[in-house]
């Protein structure tokens, strides 16, 4: 399992160039290259992914050739905790996510010495992540990648009873067909299902919501470039002559975001009936989405990422919907199984993501929706809430 109790949890750090001063870019550069090889078996890596890029970063001490090439880790994580804290919606109880080995090294490698931002601005440590992302999806496409799936659902503590395919050994292909697998019909209930006024949750996630991009700046996003014109590149439609509605539609909008950890259902859908429109698809990085990354002051993940932006109609207002789709490290790719013109449910699959942490943002035009009160109450503290695909983000709008 990669969460804890918190009382379990004695000294949590952020992400800081003096974690490990000893460390240079060489070594977490050498360490996510080894870390990606060793998932590779035809290469002579390792079935067990919860001993490579999964490793959750409180473990590190477990794993003692991580040390040799970051110096300093295992004494830091033998001391402190690196991760974010999440609240769990029916409880109120919150538990510790500790940051797998993979997005801690992402974040060291942006963020973490003397050398970093130079890197960044020449692209160096951009071309790795992009790099190591697309290995790492071809490593999970493979035949081969079958044989991880065990260790996978052991480290994530999975419900394999959910899952509408559950022979493993004959039901995937790869590990990838497993990571967007689909769920057993009625598994899940769909709350206010038939209600058109409502609307649910696009994922499996961690959620935080905010009534305009004034309160997600403020609370939660702290890239300098965090704007509905950055994040929706209106240019990249025109540019492809597609009909996507005006930016300035989205001027005072509402937000969710939907933060899907490696270990989530990774198919996701619609938060309301709508009709599909045109996709825009933007180029862009492959960084981390983790808390961490997303709460960095002057460092834009979500606008700065690849993503591709979904246009829907919602049926009931005839308002649009804009469904983005952001890619993260070691995201393989991001699919859409909808077409425009159709009519989807809300509840119904729109598409999903191959292996990797990533993140959807759904941005409603103002006064579309009013986000429940416990939502935004937890995001503004800030902190996320633990959500399960069709559950309600507002009982009423």
């Amino acid at each position: 399992m990669t969460s804890l109790h918190p009382n379990d949890v004695a000294s949590v750090k952020d992400i800081h160039p003096d974690n490990l001063p000893e460390a240079r870019h060489e070594h977490y550069s050498t360490a996510l290259n080894k870390l990606v090889d060793e998932t590779d078996t035809t290469e002579g890596g390792t079935h067990d992914i919860s001993k490579t890029i999964l490793t959750p970063g409180h473990t590190v001490h477990s794993h003692p050739w991580l040390g040799k090439y970051i110096p300093g880790l295992e004494r830091f994580a033998s001391k402190h905790h690196v991760g974010n804290f999440v609240v769990v919606r029916e409880t109120r109880e919150q538990f510790f996510e500790s940051m797998p080995i993979y997005a801690r090294l992402g974040m060291h490698l942006l963020f973490c010495g003397k050398l970093e931002s130079a890197l960044v601005k020449t692209k160096i440590v951009e071309d790795q992540l992009r790099e190591q992302s697309i290995k790492e999806g071809v490593v999970f496409d493979s035949l081969a990648s079958v044989a991880s799936i065990p260790s996978f659902i052991e480290t994530y503590s999975l419900e394999i009873g959910e899952l509408l395919v559950q022979d493993i050994k004959a039901g995937y292909k790869c590990f990838n067909e497993f990571f967007y697998r689909k769920l057993k019909h009625g598994v899940r209930p769909v709350q206010n299902a038939d209600n058109p006024r409502t609307f649910c949750s696009a994922a499996d996630c961690r959620l935080t919501v905010f009534e305009n991009i004034t309160d997600a700046c403020k609370f939660w996003v702290k890239g300098r470039q965090f704007t509905f014109p950055e994040l929706l590149a209106p240019s990249a439609g025109v540019e492809t002559h597609l009909d996507v509605p005006h930016v300035s539609v989205f001027e005072n909008a509402s937000l969710a975001i939907f933060r899907l950890a490696p270990a989530d259902y990774h198919r996701f859908h619609s938060p309301a009936d709508v009709i599909v429109g045109d996709v825009v698809d933007v180029e862009g990085q492959y960084y981390t989405v983790n808390p961490q990354a997303v709460n960095e002051p002057g460092f834009d993940v979500f606008t700065a990422n690849r993503r591709s932006i979904l246009y829907l109609t919602h049926e009931l207002t005839g308002r649009p919907i804009a469904f983005v789709a952001i890619g993260a490290l070691l995201v393989g790719s991001i699919h859409f199984t909808v077409k425009k013109g159709d009519k989807v449910k809300k509840r119904e699959e729109l598409g999903y993501f191959a292996y990797g942490g990533s993140t959807v943002i759904t941005v409603f035009p103002e006064r579309m929706i009013k986000f429940d009160g416990d939502l935004v109450e937890a995001s503004k503290k800030p902190i996320e809430t633990l959500m399960k695909v069709w559950d309600m983000l507002c009982h009423r709008s």
